[in-house]
């Protein structure tokens, strides 16, 4: 059975920077660090960090020394509220998201609304939205916009793809007169849908390797599988079951950003003992 392991699985640039960081903290502050919620969506790499003494939590308390942002960023009035208290920051934030932060605040202060491209349930999101004015809207699909305002501007959730922000744009300017779009979506993670589907064309079966709650995972779990090819969406090399590789001669590999190097060898070393 041949294994082909995309180039791009794995870590992002944003992600390495992050668990870099992390980590370092881990050793420099002796367990004194939380993150605002998960630092990515990776549950092996969440435990490795609090066993480090790095550790997830869902409010600012007083007690708190020092926070780490994540990679998703969060909203503005969180990040007020932690220098507020006096609460060292480290700020994770990947620079692509920080880039959306700072283009939706530029496209309010410049009086257009905000139309944010994306998951409205997403951390990422939710930190955009924050500085996008009161009346910025999230959208997911074109099916969701009703009424706009005339000058529109648009920015993206950085882990979308780029054909929906095609439709967007398309759907936008039946409507409004003036549209600026500044087009936030990771280079990254378009190269990665790429060489996915690419691959996935290629092989019997596919497994994409990434938490079960990240975007990006799901995402290229979803482009497998609308190729038609035998797909398995899983976190460990514990998931793997032999029956999925019966009649496969070849199988692909793939991986969300937020999936480490080590998940990614563990699963290589596993297919290699079923067949």
């Amino acid at each position: 059975m041949k294994i082909i392991i995309a180039k791009r699985a794995g870590f992002c640039f944003g992600v390495k920077r992050a668990i870099d960081m992390a980590f370092e903290a881990a050793e420099t502050k002796k367990g004194h660090v939380r993150t605002l919620g998960p630092i990515i969506h990776n549950p092996q790499v969440i435990e490795q960090l609090s066993s480090r003494g790095v550790k997830p939590v869902d409010t600012i308390e007083d007690n708190i020394e020092v926070m780490l942002i994540r990679t998703h960023g969060i909203p503005a009035p969180l990040y007020d509220e932690l220098q507020n208290k006096g609460i060292e920051v480290l700020d994770a934030t990947c620079p692509f998201v920080k880039k959306a932060q700072q283009y939706a605040k530029l496209l309010k202060d410049e009086g257009y609304q905000v139309i944010i491209l994306g998951d409205k349930d997403h951390p990422e999101v939710k930190g955009i939205l924050s500085y996008a004015g009161e009346d910025a809207i999230v959208v997911k699909d074109v099916s969701e916009i009703d009424k706009i305002s005339k000058k529109v501007g648009i920015v993206v959730q950085t882990t979308q793809p780029v054909d929906a922000l095609k439709k967007l744009i398309s759907r936008v300017i039946e409507t409004a007169k003036e549209v600026k779009v500044y087009n936030t979506i990771c280079n990254s993670t378009a190269l990665r849908l790429k060489e996915t589907e690419e691959l996935a064309k290629e092989t019997d079966v596919m497994l994409v390797i990434g938490g079960k709650n990240s975007a990006n995972t799901k995402q290229l779990a979803r482009l497998c599988e609308s190729i038609g090819v035998q797909t398995h969406h899983i976190e460990t090399a514990e998931e793997l079951e032999p029956e999925w590789f019966s009649a496969a001669e070849t199988v692909g590999i793939t991986a969300g950003a937020s999936t480490p190097d080590w998940i990614i060898t563990e699963v290589v070393e596993r297919l290699r003992t079923i067949k």
